[in-house]
């Protein structure tokens, strides 16, 4: 399967772009978020992909970042959400909102994205809400942070945020980017101090 693709930005459409690999144009699908996230014509670009084949189609979407992906698949796995309907969600919500959204049962947020009522709304809420703490959601594709180890100085430090009664999502979310930014190296309290920054933010 074709997970990445890495070359020029040859043309873009409404909902779509081509990436020209060598000389191989490959069309993919993309949220208006990767499409922004893209940048200009002829420029030097990596998208995540996820290859779709049914019956009568084959088509290839493509991520500007692997969250994004991984919501994308995620989102295909609710009943009722086709390819089209994910990446409307996807456009009108970033990867970290929508993993707010389903961790605090926020059905309205998805309910902006074209095409989702409130019933298929609250449906995704409900399915993913479980799913929506192990995603990574932080910016930047390949150098985001997995959920945290147990035992690491950044669970404890998701631990820490959790006790003073941050949802664990946002925690979670909160210490992948204070990790980002001050380095794997970083104390608990430091880690602590700058998720709590942001989280309260």
């Amino acid at each position: 399967m074709i997970a990445k693709l890495k070359g020029l930005l040859d043309e873009t459409g409404a909902d779509w772009a081509v990436i020209d690999v060598s000389g191989v144009g490959y069309l993919v699908h993309c949220s208006n978020r990767t499409l922004t996230a893209l940048g200009e014509q002829g420029e030097a670009v990596t998208v995540f992909t996820d290859l779709q084949v049914s019956e009568n189609d084959m088509r290839l979407l493509g991520f500007a970042t692997s969250a994004e992906r991984d919501w994308f698949r995620l989102l295909t796995q609710v009943q009722g959400v086709g390819s089209k309907v994910a990446l409307a969600i996807l456009s009108a919500l970033s990867a970290e909102e929508l993993q707010a959204a389903c961790a605090n049962g926020d059905a309205a947020q998805v309910a902006r994205a074209n095409g989702v009522g409130p019933k298929l709304a609250g449906r995704i809420v409900n399915e993913l809400k479980d799913k929506a703490g192990a995603l990574p959601s932080a910016p930047g594709g390949a150098g985001m942070a997995a959920a945290p180890l147990v035992g690491s100085t950044s669970a404890d430090a998701v631990s820490a945020l959790e006790n003073l009664g941050f949802k664990p999502a946002i925690a979670a979310s909160a210490v992948a980017h204070a990790q980002g930014e001050l380095g794997e190296d970083a104390t608990e309290s430091e880690l602590i101090r700058a998720a709590l920054k942001r989280a309260a933010g």
